[in-house]
């Protein structure tokens, strides 16, 4: 008998950590079903999407790169937060059918930051380098919150758009990727009862990719070192961060916080998350 699954999408996929946390979660709570990864070319994407439509036992998909921003045009519906971000991580087979284009990366990417943007600060400034389907989740997620923005990228043009798209009343900037490269000996004023983040919103520094360039004499002292890159989970751009006397948060976090947003989606439950440490054990290995 065939089970509910659902599966994350992408091209390509063989390195998501995504099966490995559904199924985890299934376990834990003693739920059927299954989580798969299945490779999707940008051709394939129209295909893929009308198979599963009809496939009752199927309850959504994860989107990863390429794609978070060419199933928009695929999907039935967008909640409004997937609209405003214009990327697409999670996608879910309604009861009628219909699919609904949704974005947990936001939850995801704040979730570990909670703590911090729980409290009250004179200034917020976040460093973000990338303009890809991610990277528009946290500059929006980050917008959300206060944070005046500079926002690192090859294309000037495509990072000045993404900040117009922003709410008005705060004032952001665009800088070429490789503005941070290159030691600076900027004097940074007082950062007492500031909040400053570095945020590497690309694929730079994944196994198998370039490495990224930042010199972290760019970062205010005090500041968070955050990686959306999942493998390595330790990548060089957060041990840099850390001898250089940042704190640091892995793609992990993100990673298993958007997951849980997906999770009770696919399968109609919470996950356990008092398991998360068991979790990011098993995902370090």
């Amino acid at each position: 008998m065939m089970a509910r699954y659902a599966e994350v999408i992408g091209d390509p996929v063989g390195q998501s950590k995504s099966p490995a946390i559904h199924r985890f979660w299934l376990e834990r709570l003693g739920l059927e079903g299954d989580y798969r990864a299945t490779a999707v070319t940008a051709a394939q994407l129209p295909d893929y999407l009308a198979q599963r439509r009809n496939d009752p036992f199927w309850r959504g998909c994860n989107v990863t790169m390429p794609h978070k921003q060419a199933v928009i045009g695929l999907v039935d519906r967008l909640e409004p937060l997937a609209r405003k971000v214009g990327a697409i991580n999670t996608i879910v087979r309604a009861t009628d059918g219909a699919l609904i284009g949704r974005n947990t990366d936001v939850a995801g990417f704040l979730e570990p930051l909670r703590g911090h943007l729980d409290q009250s600060h004179y200034f917020r400034m976040a460093r973000v380098i990338g303009t890809g389907g991610a990277a528009r989740a946290v500059i929006a997620a980050l917008a959300r919150e206060g944070f005046t923005i500079v926002l690192a990228a090859r294309d000037q043009a495509n990072a000045r758009g993404l900040l117009a798209d922003l709410p008005s009343g705060r004032e952001h900037y665009a800088a070429p990727l490789d503005h941070f490269a290159a030691p600076t000996d900027f004097a940074f004023d007082d950062r007492e009862g500031c909040l400053d983040l570095v945020v590497n919103a690309t694929p730079l520094g994944m196994r198998g990719q370039l490495p990224l360039a930042f010199d972290w004499s760019h970062a205010p002292p005090g500041a968070i070192a955050y990686d959306i890159v999942t493998d390595p989970v330790d990548t060089d751009f957060l041990s840099n961060a850390r001898a250089a006397g940042h704190r640091a948060i892995d793609g992990l976090a993100m990673l298993i916080g958007q997951a849980a947003a997906a999770f009770t989606y696919f399968y109609g439950a919470p996950p356990p998350r008092e398991h998360d440490g068991e979790l990011r054990t098993l995902l370090s290995a």
